[in-house]
């Protein structure tokens, strides 16, 4: 099997429950996951937890990946929105026709300001709906629209997550997944 290369960017203030749910589940199916971060190494997320991002998402420029998937929280959406680099990767990503994603806030406040989800098409927290063509989004845990797929916030983390397992491993990957993660 192919690997599967995945980039994670967070930044200050990232909701951590997202962030390391997605990185979590998809390391479980075999993805090599970069988390990139557009500030500092050193994350401290939106409750108060610490991590160590693998780089700079800088040193990401020009590298292609099978998916680009953002977690949310406020302030780290915002921090992401910020970025001109993650701005460009998330282009070239979509652009290209590679899958790219986002939860809870950075939807709207991320790839919505970026003009890369379609009112409609889409979903995030229920406190930012307002922010995509004025609450034009779907109410679902996980949306997939084309090569990009958005989910609502911490609570839908967990499928969302293995949604994109879905999406970028055979049956067998998302059935091993699932199974060692009791569900």
């Amino acid at each position: 099997m192919e690997e599967k290369h995945v980039l994670v960017p967070v930044a200050q203030g990232i909701e951590e429950m997202e962030a390391i749910t997605i990185i979590d589940v998809l390391r479980r199916a075999g993805a090599n996951v970069t988390v990139a971060t557009v500030d500092r190494l050193d994350i401290e997320a939106a409750r108060g937890i610490r991590f160590k991002a693998d780089c700079l998402i800088d040193d990401c420029l020009g590298t292609k990946y099978d998916l680009v998937v953002l977690p949310g929280g406020i302030p780290g959406a915002e921090n992401l929105k910020n970025s001109d680099t993650l701005k460009q990767v998330l282009v070239d990503q979509a652009e290209s026709g590679r899958f790219f994603g986002a939860i809870c806030a950075s939807p709207a406040v991320v790839l919505h300001h970026h003009g890369l989800v379609t009112p409609g098409e889409c979903t995030c927290h229920p406190g930012f709906t307002h922010m995509i063509d004025n609450g034009n989004v779907q109410e679902q845990a996980v949306v997939v629209s084309g090569n990009c797929v958005t989910s609502q916030g911490a609570g839908t983390a967990l499928p969302f997550a293995l949604k994109l397992v879905e999406i970028l491993f055979p049956a067998e990957v998302v059935k091993d997944v699932r199974g060692g993660l009791a569900i």
